[in-house]
């Protein structure tokens, strides 16, 4: 069985809550808002790759436009084993922390 990283996994979410708007842009941004740190080009679109490759998801192109100078824009959406993929490490988080005392901060120190 294969367990995401980290990055896969928020990834693949980002893909999720996107839906339609999946789009390596947004994705990219919504990742960046998810995790509070900026996301480069590369670490953004490898990733993304690799999970085709692995199936989780699927891709296509969009229809070239005059906004983008005639480019398109290369779509994404989870597959039923990205889905998957997500339902376990979910599962995996849920039995991690289930039975664990509740975390608390003291600002003050």
């Amino acid at each position: 069985m294969y367990i995401l990283s980290r990055t896969e996994e928020m990834l693949l979410i980002s893909v999720w809550k996107l839906q339609d708007e999946a789009y390596g842009l947004s994705i990219r941004t919504h990742f960046s808002e998810l995790v509070g740190k900026e996301m480069s080009v590369g670490a953004t679109y490898i990733p993304l790759e690799r999970l085709k490759k692995q199936g989780f998801l699927e891709s296509w192109e969009s229809e070239p436009t005059e906004k983008r100078g005639g480019r398109s824009k290369r779509f994404y959406r989870l597959t039923a084993e990205g889905i998957n993929a997500l339902s376990r490490v979910k599962s995996i988080h849920d039995r991690a922390w289930t039975g664990l005392p509740n975390l608390i901060f003291n600002k003050s120190e």
